[in-house]
């Protein structure tokens, strides 16, 4: 297979179609990924996630002289040529990891840490050699996490903390015994070390007096459903009884994206997914800590040290693109990936100076290269193009997504 690979071919080929990994989680649909984009689900298995990267837990298959290998094979043959000097200079690997992402049920309330935050404790576990599939694991690696989530179907979410009196309120009308002083003191303290402390002997709760705040906390959101908090905390404690994350209601910005909606994540911001179809594009790493909704282990510590306590006001959540043509562009403030989504490009010249991921979303999709290969995708079906060659042209009645640096 190394003459596949010889300098003389990267010449020959501008397409390489892609057969990409379904991660198969509890939280997934069995039936999403089957309706939208046609993919096989004989096994009736929860479809959580479809990877499209070079990620080594799900790493992308490409199709090359009709054989096939891994995309990280493809790309460390020539780094420079398929990724560009540049990219391969900063980060040395594809930077960023494209998802279609299918919710049935709530992930779990996490947060990611920054870059260097990932870079110290990554360094500190692997120091203290802790196995990468240990349950207590935190860092997987040494990589921040900044990801858009772009909505194809309704899609429901948690992102950032309330404004301050906003919590406050939600707690003081839920008025749970248990929680009283803590509410009162964070009440006397409506700044980011007060949430910071609140937060804390939240997640820091015995057992028993866990429970019994949840108990209350239930007792109330049971009678007051037409409170869209209250009705979000009962579907929540089927999925995740007895859990301390049922209070997240309550302290995070709750959104429901509209089909064709985006919105961006950053790091040190408490986040959970609900329900719903989207694509997810991130930077390429696997680091999360968990505040709640979730079996898993939580660490709080390190948790409360990534977080940021400072609310994010609920009409900045949405990401809103400016235009070209029929070229939606998400101005991205990192420099792993940018996003482009395109509706019904018609013979539309596409520029190009690094490694992309392009899928059709509900229609074929055609590529065409300056040489005049083509190549033809259905709904569902992605690409890799490499950096090598420059630019191309697009035609599709559908919408097509563009993950790019």
């Amino acid at each position: 297979m190394e003459n596949l690979m010889s300098p003389s071919h990267l010449s020959e080929h501008s397409f390489f179609p892609m057969q990409n990994t379904i991660q198969n989680y509890a939280w997934g649909s069995i039936s999403s990924m089957r309706e939208l984009f046609g993919f096989k689900n004989e096994l009736q298995e929860p479809q959580a996630e479809v990877w499209m990267g070079s990620h080594p837990k799900g790493c992308s298959m490409v199709t090359v002289d009709q054989h096939l290998i891994y995309l990280s094979e493809l790309i460390n043959k020539n780094k420079s040529a398929y990724l560009s000097t540049d990219i391969a200079q900063e980060f040395g690997e594809l930077p960023f990891l494209f998802k279609i992402l299918a919710a049935e049920k709530a992930l779990s309330v996490q947060v990611h840490p920054n870059k260097h935050q990932a870079e110290i404790g990554f360094a500190k576990e692997e120091q203290a050699k802790i196995p990468l599939t240990a349950g207590h694991r935190n860092y997987k690696d040494s990589n921040h996490k900044p990801e858009l989530v772009y909505a194809i179907s309704e899609y429901k979410a948690m992102n950032g903390f309330r404004e301050y009196s906003e919590i406050i309120a939600l707690f003081r009308q839920v008025n749970c015994c248990e929680l009283s002083d803590l509410v009162e003191d964070f009440g006397n303290n409506l700044d980011a070390k007060g949430l910071e402390t609140f937060f804390h002997h939240l997640l820091t709760l015995n057992e028993q007096a866990k429970h019994r705040a949840l108990k209350q906390l239930l007792t109330y959101a049971a009678t007051h459903q037409e409170q869209v908090e209250c009705a979000l905390v009962i579907e929540l404690s089927h999925q995740y009884p007895n859990d301390i994350g049922l209070f997240s209601a309550l302290l995070l910005n709750l959104i429901t994206l509209q089909p064709g909606e985006a919105m961006y994540l950053n790091a040190n911001t408490p986040h959970a997914y609900i329900k719903g179809t989207g694509l997810e594009i991130m930077a390429n790493s696997d680091n999360v800590l968990r505040a709640g909704l979730t079996p898993k282990h939580i660490d709080v510590t390190e948790l409360i040290a990534c977080t940021t306590f400072s609310p994010i006001p609920f009409n900045q959540l949405l990401l809103s693109p400016s235009h070209t043509g029929s070229c939606d562009h998400y101005d991205i403030p990192v420099s792993d990936f940018n996003f482009n989504i395109f509706h019904g490009p018609q013979q539309e010249q596409v520029l190009t100076s690094s490694a992309e991921i392009v899928m059709a979303i509900d229609d074929d999709l055609t590529l065409t290269s300056h040489k005049g290969e083509r190549l033809s995708l259905t709904k569902g079906q992605s690409v890799f193009i490499p950096a090598y060659i420059g630019h191309y042209v697009m035609s599709s009645n559908g919408r097509v997504a563009r993950a790019f640096n």
